[in-house]
Protein backbone atom coordinates (compact mmCIF):
# COMPACT_ATOMS: atom_id res chain seq x y z
CA UNK A 1 0.00 0.00 0.00
CA UNK A 2 1.12 3.55 -0.83
CA UNK A 3 1.35 6.60 1.64
CA UNK A 4 0.80 9.73 -0.49
CA UNK A 5 3.21 12.60 0.44
CA UNK A 6 0.72 15.20 -0.43
CA UNK A 7 0.47 16.56 3.23
CA UNK A 8 4.05 17.57 3.09
CA UNK A 9 5.39 19.83 0.60
CA UNK A 10 7.80 18.76 -1.38
CA UNK A 11 10.47 21.78 -1.03
CA UNK A 12 10.36 21.08 2.81
CA UNK A 13 10.91 17.44 2.19
CA UNK A 14 14.05 17.86 0.03
CA UNK A 15 15.50 20.45 2.71
CA UNK A 16 14.75 17.86 5.66
CA UNK A 17 16.50 15.54 3.31
CA UNK A 18 19.64 17.42 2.46
CA UNK A 19 19.90 18.63 6.23
CA UNK A 20 19.89 15.10 7.68
CA UNK A 21 22.53 14.00 4.66
CA UNK A 22 24.45 17.09 5.14
CA UNK A 23 24.58 16.38 8.92
CA UNK A 24 24.47 12.94 9.51
CA UNK A 25 27.00 11.84 7.43
CA UNK A 26 28.80 14.79 6.07
CA UNK A 27 31.77 17.69 6.64
CA UNK A 28 30.94 20.08 3.83
CA UNK A 29 31.10 23.44 5.13
CA UNK A 30 31.88 25.74 8.09
CA UNK A 31 32.62 24.44 11.35
CA UNK A 32 33.97 27.12 14.63
CA UNK A 33 35.69 25.24 16.99
CA UNK A 34 37.59 25.98 20.80
CA UNK A 35 39.73 24.76 22.84
CA UNK A 36 40.69 25.51 26.53
CA UNK A 37 44.31 26.63 26.98
CA UNK A 38 46.73 26.07 30.39
CA UNK A 39 46.11 29.65 31.32
CA UNK A 40 42.43 29.73 31.60
CA UNK A 41 41.97 31.46 28.26
CA UNK A 42 40.88 29.60 24.90
CA UNK A 43 41.70 29.11 21.33
CA UNK A 44 39.68 29.18 18.54
CA UNK A 45 40.17 28.33 14.80
CA UNK A 46 37.35 26.98 11.85
CA UNK A 47 37.47 25.08 9.77
CA UNK A 48 35.74 25.62 5.78
CA UNK A 49 35.18 21.32 4.18
CA UNK A 50 34.36 19.89 2.02
CA UNK A 51 34.16 16.05 1.76
CA UNK A 52 33.78 14.28 -1.35
CA UNK A 53 33.55 10.30 -0.17
CA UNK A 54 36.16 10.11 1.50
CA UNK A 55 38.07 12.51 0.18
CA UNK A 56 38.36 15.80 2.53
CA UNK A 57 39.48 19.27 1.20
CA UNK A 58 39.28 22.85 2.55
CA UNK A 59 41.49 25.22 4.95
CA UNK A 60 41.98 25.35 8.38
CA UNK A 61 41.46 29.04 9.33
CA UNK A 62 43.56 30.52 12.41
CA UNK A 63 43.30 33.87 13.91
CA UNK A 64 46.54 34.81 11.34
CA UNK A 65 46.19 33.02 8.72
CA UNK A 66 44.15 30.17 6.30
CA UNK A 67 46.30 26.92 5.74
CA UNK A 68 45.19 24.51 3.30
CA UNK A 69 44.43 21.04 4.41
CA UNK A 70 46.68 18.22 2.51
CA UNK A 71 45.81 14.28 2.86
CA UNK A 72 42.33 15.36 4.31
CA UNK A 73 40.45 11.70 4.41
CA UNK A 74 37.71 10.73 6.14
CA UNK A 75 36.47 7.01 7.68
CA UNK A 76 33.12 7.04 9.15
CA UNK A 77 32.86 9.38 11.64
CA UNK A 78 36.50 10.23 11.77
CA UNK A 79 38.61 11.57 9.23
CA UNK A 80 42.24 13.54 9.45
CA UNK A 81 44.12 15.87 7.30
CA UNK A 82 47.51 17.55 8.05
CA UNK A 83 48.80 21.23 7.17
CA UNK A 84 52.17 22.68 6.20
CA UNK A 85 52.95 25.89 8.60
CA UNK A 86 55.68 27.87 9.24
CA UNK A 87 56.95 27.95 12.95
CA UNK A 88 60.24 30.44 13.65
CA UNK A 89 62.52 29.74 10.37
CA UNK A 90 61.38 26.15 10.22
CA UNK A 91 58.07 24.66 7.74
CA UNK A 92 56.73 21.62 9.56
CA UNK A 93 54.16 19.55 8.59
CA UNK A 94 51.16 19.28 11.38
CA UNK A 95 48.54 16.36 12.04
CA UNK A 96 45.17 16.95 12.88
CA UNK A 97 42.49 13.98 12.99
CA UNK A 98 38.65 14.33 14.92
CA UNK A 99 35.55 13.37 14.81
CA UNK A 100 31.76 14.34 13.88
CA UNK A 101 28.56 13.33 14.39
CA UNK A 102 25.25 15.57 13.17
CA UNK A 103 26.69 19.06 13.74
CA UNK A 104 29.06 18.44 16.35
CA UNK A 105 32.89 18.10 16.10
CA UNK A 106 35.97 16.94 18.17
CA UNK A 107 39.55 17.91 17.24
CA UNK A 108 42.84 16.79 18.14
CA UNK A 109 45.53 19.43 17.56
CA UNK A 110 49.42 18.80 17.75
CA UNK A 111 51.74 21.36 19.69
CA UNK A 112 52.09 24.94 17.71
CA UNK A 113 54.46 27.53 18.59
CA UNK A 114 54.66 27.62 22.88
CA UNK A 115 50.97 25.91 22.44
CA UNK A 116 50.70 22.61 23.95
CA UNK A 117 48.85 19.54 22.03
CA UNK A 118 44.82 21.16 22.43
CA UNK A 119 41.63 19.46 22.21
CA UNK A 120 39.09 21.51 20.62
CA UNK A 121 35.01 21.06 20.49
CA UNK A 122 33.06 22.95 17.80
CA UNK A 123 29.82 23.24 15.97
CA UNK A 124 28.89 23.95 12.51
CA UNK A 125 29.31 27.80 12.35
CA UNK A 126 26.71 30.34 12.01
CA UNK A 127 26.71 33.08 8.95
CA UNK A 128 27.60 36.01 11.81
CA UNK A 129 30.78 33.48 12.59
CA UNK A 130 31.72 32.97 8.92
CA UNK A 131 31.28 36.85 7.85
CA UNK A 132 33.49 37.71 11.23
CA UNK A 133 36.06 35.49 10.30
CA UNK A 134 36.05 35.59 6.74
CA UNK A 135 35.02 39.80 7.09
CA UNK A 136 34.09 41.91 3.67
CA UNK A 137 37.04 43.70 2.11
CA UNK A 138 37.23 47.41 2.67
CA UNK A 139 39.20 48.71 -0.20
CA UNK A 140 42.64 50.44 0.72
CA UNK A 141 43.39 53.76 0.08
CA UNK A 142 45.18 55.85 -2.41
CA UNK A 143 48.48 55.55 -1.78
CA UNK A 144 50.29 58.27 -1.06
CA UNK A 145 53.26 59.02 1.53
CA UNK A 146 52.77 60.05 5.07
CA UNK A 147 54.62 62.70 6.32
CA UNK A 148 57.60 61.76 8.84
CA UNK A 149 56.53 61.48 12.55
CA UNK A 150 60.33 62.92 13.67
CA UNK A 151 60.77 59.79 15.95
CA UNK A 152 63.08 57.39 16.08
CA UNK A 153 66.30 59.01 15.50
CA UNK A 154 68.37 56.09 16.51
CA UNK A 155 66.63 52.13 16.79
CA UNK A 156 64.56 52.26 19.59
CA UNK A 157 65.33 50.50 22.42
CA UNK A 158 63.28 48.55 25.11
CA UNK A 159 61.62 45.35 25.95
CA UNK A 160 58.73 43.19 24.99
CA UNK A 161 56.29 41.26 26.46
CA UNK A 162 56.09 38.46 23.66
CA UNK A 163 59.07 36.12 23.59
CA UNK A 164 59.32 35.30 27.55
CA UNK A 165 55.38 35.71 28.85
CA UNK A 166 53.69 34.68 25.60
CA UNK A 167 50.02 35.43 26.53
CA UNK A 168 51.09 35.14 30.20
CA UNK A 169 51.40 38.97 30.43
CA UNK A 170 49.16 41.31 32.84
CA UNK A 171 49.13 44.54 34.73
CA UNK A 172 51.01 43.32 37.63
CA UNK A 173 53.66 42.35 35.49
CA UNK A 174 54.32 44.99 33.41
CA UNK A 175 54.84 47.32 36.14
CA UNK A 176 56.92 45.03 38.09
CA UNK A 177 59.57 45.08 34.51
CA UNK A 178 59.38 49.01 34.64
CA UNK A 179 59.94 48.81 38.28
CA UNK A 180 63.12 46.22 37.14
CA UNK A 181 64.28 48.02 34.44
CA UNK A 182 65.07 51.05 36.59
CA UNK A 183 66.88 49.05 39.61
CA UNK A 184 68.58 46.88 37.34
CA UNK A 185 70.36 49.41 35.14
CA UNK A 186 68.50 48.55 32.05
CA UNK A 187 66.70 52.60 31.99
CA UNK A 188 70.43 54.01 32.56
CA UNK A 189 71.82 51.61 29.93
CA UNK A 190 68.99 53.73 27.20
CA UNK A 191 66.17 50.91 27.01
CA UNK A 192 63.30 52.68 27.63
CA UNK A 193 60.29 51.31 25.40
CA UNK A 194 57.94 49.04 27.51
CA UNK A 195 56.21 47.09 25.19
CA UNK A 196 52.72 44.69 25.92
CA UNK A 197 52.40 42.38 22.91
CA UNK A 198 49.33 40.72 22.05
CA UNK A 199 46.47 39.26 24.49
CA UNK A 200 45.46 42.97 25.93
CA UNK A 201 41.95 43.14 23.97
CA UNK A 202 38.87 42.37 24.49
CA UNK A 203 35.68 43.41 22.70
CA UNK A 204 34.66 46.77 21.56
CA UNK A 205 31.85 48.58 23.31
CA UNK A 206 28.50 50.09 21.71
CA UNK A 207 30.33 53.04 20.04
CA UNK A 208 33.39 51.23 18.60
CA UNK A 209 35.63 51.48 21.13
CA UNK A 210 38.21 49.14 21.57
CA UNK A 211 38.21 47.59 25.33
CA UNK A 212 40.95 45.66 27.28
CA UNK A 213 40.46 42.79 29.03
CA UNK A 214 40.68 41.86 33.01
CA UNK A 215 44.50 41.16 32.70
CA UNK A 216 44.87 44.81 32.12
CA UNK A 217 41.93 47.07 34.01
CA UNK A 218 42.84 50.56 33.51
CA UNK A 219 45.28 51.25 30.60
CA UNK A 220 45.84 54.14 31.42
CA UNK A 221 46.92 54.03 34.66
CA UNK A 222 49.06 52.07 33.57
CA UNK A 223 50.85 54.16 31.38
CA UNK A 224 50.98 56.61 33.89
CA UNK A 225 52.74 54.61 35.54
CA UNK A 226 55.33 53.66 33.44
CA UNK A 227 55.76 57.14 32.37
CA UNK A 228 56.78 57.77 36.35
CA UNK A 229 59.28 55.75 35.81
CA UNK A 230 60.76 57.63 32.97
CA UNK A 231 59.79 54.90 30.45
CA UNK A 232 57.16 55.33 27.64
CA UNK A 233 54.45 52.26 27.12
CA UNK A 234 53.73 50.35 23.94
CA UNK A 235 51.08 48.24 22.23
CA UNK A 236 50.46 45.88 20.05
CA UNK A 237 47.24 45.40 17.63
CA UNK A 238 46.63 44.04 13.94
CA UNK A 239 45.26 45.88 10.52
CA UNK A 240 43.06 42.55 10.53
CA UNK A 241 39.78 41.71 12.30
CA UNK A 242 41.86 39.90 14.90
CA UNK A 243 45.43 39.41 16.23
CA UNK A 244 48.05 36.47 15.69
CA UNK A 245 46.74 35.06 19.47
CA UNK A 246 43.26 35.58 18.03
CA UNK A 247 41.97 39.04 19.90
CA UNK A 248 40.27 41.94 18.76
CA UNK A 249 42.31 43.59 15.74
CA UNK A 250 41.69 47.09 14.43
CA UNK A 251 40.00 46.40 11.10
CA UNK A 252 38.12 49.15 10.24
CA UNK A 253 38.54 51.22 13.39
CA UNK A 254 42.05 52.34 12.58
CA UNK A 255 41.64 56.06 13.49
CA UNK A 256 39.19 55.18 16.31
CA UNK A 257 41.53 53.09 17.90
CA UNK A 258 44.73 55.30 16.95
CA UNK A 259 42.77 58.12 18.98
CA UNK A 260 42.44 55.63 21.95
CA UNK A 261 46.17 54.69 22.87
CA UNK A 262 46.99 58.50 22.15
CA UNK A 263 44.27 58.81 24.89
CA UNK A 264 45.94 56.49 27.13
CA UNK A 265 48.98 57.66 26.68
CA UNK A 266 50.09 55.10 24.15
CA UNK A 267 53.89 55.94 22.58
CA UNK A 268 54.75 52.55 20.09
CA UNK A 269 52.39 50.54 18.19
CA UNK A 270 53.52 47.09 17.21
CA UNK A 271 51.11 46.46 14.01
CA UNK A 272 51.06 42.66 12.85
CA UNK A 273 50.15 41.82 9.89
CA UNK A 274 48.53 38.51 11.03
CA UNK A 275 44.25 38.37 10.09
CA UNK A 276 44.86 40.77 7.41
CA UNK A 277 45.63 38.19 4.85
CA UNK A 278 42.06 36.66 5.12
CA UNK A 279 41.33 40.36 3.43
CA UNK A 280 44.01 41.32 1.52
CA UNK A 281 47.07 40.69 -0.78
CA UNK A 282 51.01 41.36 -0.10
CA UNK A 283 50.65 43.99 -2.82
CA UNK A 284 47.75 45.63 -0.54
CA UNK A 285 50.25 46.17 2.09
CA UNK A 286 51.86 49.51 2.04
CA UNK A 287 48.13 50.98 1.70
CA UNK A 288 47.06 49.08 4.51
CA UNK A 289 49.88 50.34 6.71
CA UNK A 290 49.75 53.73 5.61
CA UNK A 291 45.77 54.11 6.81
CA UNK A 292 47.20 53.41 10.03
CA UNK A 293 49.89 55.50 10.10
CA UNK A 294 48.16 58.71 8.83
CA UNK A 295 45.83 57.60 11.82
CA UNK A 296 48.57 58.08 14.51
CA UNK A 297 50.04 60.82 13.11
CA UNK A 298 45.93 62.37 13.30
CA UNK A 299 45.63 61.26 16.62
CA UNK A 300 48.38 64.06 18.23
CA UNK A 301 50.44 61.90 20.38
CA UNK A 302 54.19 60.73 19.20
CA UNK A 303 53.93 56.89 18.89
CA UNK A 304 56.77 55.32 17.14
CA UNK A 305 55.14 53.10 14.92
CA UNK A 306 56.33 49.12 14.08
CA UNK A 307 55.59 47.42 10.80
CA UNK A 308 55.35 44.02 11.28
CA UNK A 309 54.77 41.87 8.27
CA UNK A 310 57.61 39.86 8.37
CA UNK A 311 59.39 41.28 5.68
CA UNK A 312 57.51 40.46 2.83
CA UNK A 313 56.82 43.02 -0.12
CA UNK A 314 59.99 44.36 0.28
CA UNK A 315 58.90 46.44 3.24
CA UNK A 316 62.05 47.94 3.54
CA UNK A 317 61.66 49.72 0.49
CA UNK A 318 58.11 51.49 1.46
CA UNK A 319 58.47 51.43 5.47
CA UNK A 320 59.14 55.11 5.47
CA UNK A 321 57.05 56.39 3.15
CA UNK A 322 54.03 55.30 4.94
CA UNK A 323 54.94 56.56 8.59
CA UNK A 324 56.79 53.39 9.62
CA UNK A 325 59.72 53.72 11.98
CA UNK A 326 60.83 50.41 11.93
CA UNK A 327 59.71 47.23 10.36
CA UNK A 328 60.52 43.48 10.52
CA UNK A 329 62.95 41.70 7.70
CA UNK A 330 62.03 38.00 8.88
CA UNK A 331 60.23 35.71 10.34
CA UNK A 332 59.83 35.33 14.04
CA UNK A 333 63.35 34.49 15.90
CA UNK A 334 63.48 31.34 18.36
CA UNK A 335 65.97 31.33 21.04
CA UNK A 336 68.11 28.95 19.34
CA UNK A 337 71.69 29.42 17.81
CA UNK A 338 69.94 28.14 14.45
CA UNK A 339 67.69 30.30 14.08
CA UNK A 340 69.47 34.09 15.24
CA UNK A 341 72.41 33.22 13.18
CA UNK A 342 70.40 32.63 10.04
CA UNK A 343 67.89 36.04 10.90
CA UNK A 344 71.53 37.45 11.41
CA UNK A 345 72.90 36.85 8.57
CA UNK A 346 70.20 36.75 6.03
CA UNK A 347 70.21 40.53 6.83
CA UNK A 348 73.29 41.75 4.14
CA UNK A 349 72.16 44.08 1.54
CA UNK A 350 69.15 45.48 3.64
CA UNK A 351 71.70 48.15 4.73
CA UNK A 352 70.91 51.12 2.46
CA UNK A 353 67.20 50.88 3.53
CA UNK A 354 67.87 52.34 7.26
CA UNK A 355 68.87 55.25 8.56
CA UNK A 356 67.63 57.83 11.72
CA UNK A 357 63.90 57.34 11.76
CA UNK A 358 63.62 54.66 9.94
CA UNK A 359 65.32 50.80 10.80
CA UNK A 360 65.18 47.19 9.58
CA UNK A 361 63.83 44.72 12.37
CA UNK A 362 65.19 41.32 12.62
CA UNK A 363 62.94 40.56 15.53
CA UNK A 364 63.06 41.07 19.15
CA UNK A 365 66.35 40.09 21.30
CA UNK A 366 65.98 36.82 23.14
CA UNK A 367 69.35 37.28 25.60
CA UNK A 368 68.82 36.02 28.70
CA UNK A 369 65.87 33.39 27.73
CA UNK A 370 67.94 30.50 28.32
CA UNK A 371 68.07 28.57 24.93
CA UNK A 372 71.46 29.67 24.02
CA UNK A 373 74.79 30.35 26.08
CA UNK A 374 76.06 33.73 27.39
CA UNK A 375 79.01 32.96 24.18
CA UNK A 376 76.12 32.48 21.87
CA UNK A 377 74.12 35.70 23.48
CA UNK A 378 77.21 37.97 22.98
CA UNK A 379 77.25 37.06 19.40
CA UNK A 380 73.64 37.95 19.15
CA UNK A 381 73.79 41.20 20.59
CA UNK A 382 76.69 41.90 18.91
CA UNK A 383 75.45 41.26 15.27
CA UNK A 384 71.78 43.40 16.28
CA UNK A 385 74.04 46.29 17.04
CA UNK A 386 76.09 45.98 13.84
CA UNK A 387 73.05 45.84 12.26
CA UNK A 388 71.45 49.15 13.60
CA UNK A 389 68.29 46.98 14.75
CA UNK A 390 66.14 47.91 17.76
CA UNK A 391 67.47 46.48 20.89
CA UNK A 392 63.75 44.98 22.42
CA UNK A 393 64.81 43.06 25.47
CA UNK A 394 62.94 40.19 25.31
CA UNK A 395 63.64 38.04 28.58
CA UNK A 396 62.32 38.27 32.33
CA UNK A 397 64.65 41.42 33.61
CA UNK A 398 62.92 40.76 37.13
CA UNK A 399 64.67 37.65 37.38
CA UNK A 400 67.75 38.40 35.27
CA UNK A 401 71.06 37.29 35.81
CA UNK A 402 74.21 39.29 36.12
CA UNK A 403 75.75 37.78 33.01
CA UNK A 404 72.59 38.45 31.26
CA UNK A 405 72.62 42.24 32.13
CA UNK A 406 75.89 42.49 31.04
CA UNK A 407 75.34 41.19 28.18
CA UNK A 408 72.21 44.19 27.48
CA UNK A 409 74.19 46.84 29.31
CA UNK A 410 77.83 47.06 27.82
CA UNK A 411 77.39 50.68 27.00
CA UNK A 412 80.46 50.09 24.38
CA UNK A 413 78.27 47.69 22.34
CA UNK A 414 75.36 49.29 22.57
CA UNK A 415 77.13 52.60 21.53
CA UNK A 416 77.70 50.82 18.25
CA UNK A 417 73.51 50.25 18.00
CA UNK A 418 72.92 54.18 18.63
CA UNK A 419 75.62 55.39 16.94
CA UNK A 420 74.41 59.05 15.63
CA UNK A 421 75.36 58.28 12.26
CA UNK A 422 72.68 55.78 12.25
CA UNK A 423 74.78 53.44 9.46
CA UNK A 424 73.42 50.05 9.26
CA UNK A 425 76.35 47.55 9.12
CA UNK A 426 77.36 45.07 6.28
CA UNK A 427 79.29 41.91 5.65
CA UNK A 428 83.05 42.79 4.65
CA UNK A 429 84.70 39.34 4.55
CA UNK A 430 83.03 35.92 4.66
CA UNK A 431 85.81 32.44 4.89
CA UNK A 432 84.14 29.06 6.19
CA UNK A 433 82.85 29.38 9.16
CA UNK A 434 83.76 32.66 9.96
CA UNK A 435 83.13 36.12 8.78
CA UNK A 436 83.57 39.93 9.42
CA UNK A 437 81.28 42.57 9.56
CA UNK A 438 81.70 46.30 9.46
CA UNK A 439 79.04 49.19 11.09
CA UNK A 440 80.65 52.69 10.06
CA UNK A 441 80.64 55.43 12.81
CA UNK A 442 80.21 58.91 13.47
CA UNK A 443 83.76 60.50 13.31
CA UNK A 444 85.12 58.30 10.85
CA UNK A 445 85.71 55.37 13.20
CA UNK A 446 84.17 51.78 12.74
CA UNK A 447 82.99 48.91 14.66
CA UNK A 448 84.29 45.85 13.18
CA UNK A 449 83.46 42.49 14.25
CA UNK A 450 84.49 39.26 14.40
CA UNK A 451 82.28 36.09 14.04
CA UNK A 452 83.07 32.40 14.29
CA UNK A 453 79.89 30.77 13.70
CA UNK A 454 81.96 27.10 13.68
CA UNK A 455 81.98 24.74 16.64
CA UNK A 456 86.18 25.28 17.00
CA UNK A 457 87.99 28.25 17.89
CA UNK A 458 89.80 29.78 15.53
CA UNK A 459 91.60 32.84 14.32
CA UNK A 460 89.54 35.55 12.56
CA UNK A 461 91.85 38.41 10.81
CA UNK A 462 90.72 41.42 8.78
CA UNK A 463 93.25 44.17 6.57
CA UNK A 464 92.73 47.38 7.08
CA UNK A 465 92.02 47.84 3.40
CA UNK A 466 89.07 45.74 3.49
CA UNK A 467 87.80 48.04 5.75
CA UNK A 468 88.71 51.08 3.27
CA UNK A 469 91.49 52.22 5.67
CA UNK A 470 95.10 52.33 6.04
CA UNK A 471 97.68 53.09 8.21
CA UNK A 472 97.63 52.65 11.68
CA UNK A 473 94.62 52.90 13.68
CA UNK A 474 93.75 52.77 17.26
CA UNK A 475 91.78 49.76 18.42
CA UNK A 476 89.69 49.03 21.24
CA UNK A 477 88.35 45.77 22.38
CA UNK A 478 84.60 46.51 23.22
CA UNK A 479 83.13 43.10 24.84
CA UNK A 480 87.22 43.24 27.30
CA UNK A 481 86.53 47.28 28.25
CA UNK A 482 89.98 47.03 26.62
CA UNK A 483 92.41 49.02 24.51
CA UNK A 484 94.77 47.31 22.00
CA UNK A 485 97.02 49.98 21.08
CA UNK A 486 98.46 51.21 17.57
CA UNK A 487 98.17 48.36 14.94
CA UNK A 488 99.01 48.64 11.44
CA UNK A 489 97.63 46.93 8.33
CA UNK A 490 95.08 44.72 10.38
CA UNK A 491 93.73 42.99 13.02
CA UNK A 492 93.38 39.31 14.25
CA UNK A 493 91.89 37.76 16.71
CA UNK A 494 90.93 33.98 18.31
CA UNK A 495 87.29 33.93 18.50
CA UNK A 496 85.98 30.82 20.80
CA UNK A 497 83.01 28.47 19.06
CA UNK A 498 79.90 30.13 18.21
CA UNK A 499 82.07 33.43 19.67
CA UNK A 500 82.57 37.34 18.42
CA UNK A 501 84.92 39.98 18.87
CA UNK A 502 84.24 43.42 18.66
CA UNK A 503 86.21 45.83 18.40
CA UNK A 504 86.06 50.25 17.43
CA UNK A 505 88.94 51.38 14.96
CA UNK A 506 89.84 54.90 14.26
CA UNK A 507 92.83 56.55 12.75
Amino acid sequence: MRRKLGLIPWSLLLCLLFSLSASAADLTGDWIATAPLPDGGSMQLMLRLKQEGAKLTGIVSLSSRDLALQNGQVSGQGFAFTVQTTLGDESRTLSYSGTFNGDEIELSAPPRGTLPPLQYKGRRASAAEVAANWPARIDPPARHDVASNGLAPTPPMGWNSWNHFHRHIDDKTVREIADAMVANGMKDAGYIYVNIDDTWEDSRDAQGNILTNSKFPDMKALAAYVHSKGLKLGIYSSPGTRTCANFEGSYGHEAQDARTYAAWGIDYLKYDWCSASKVYQDSDMPAIYQKMGEALLAAGRPIVYSLCQYGRDNVWEWGPSVGGNLWRTTGDISDTWKSMIKIAFAQEGLEKWAGPGHWNDPDMLEVGNGGMSDEEYRTHMTIWCVLAAPLLAGNDLRSASRATLDILENREVVGVDQDALGKQGHRVLTAANTAVWAKPLAGGGQAVALFNAGSEATTVAVKWSDLGLSGTLQVRDLWAHADRGKVADGFSSQVPPHGVVLIKVKP
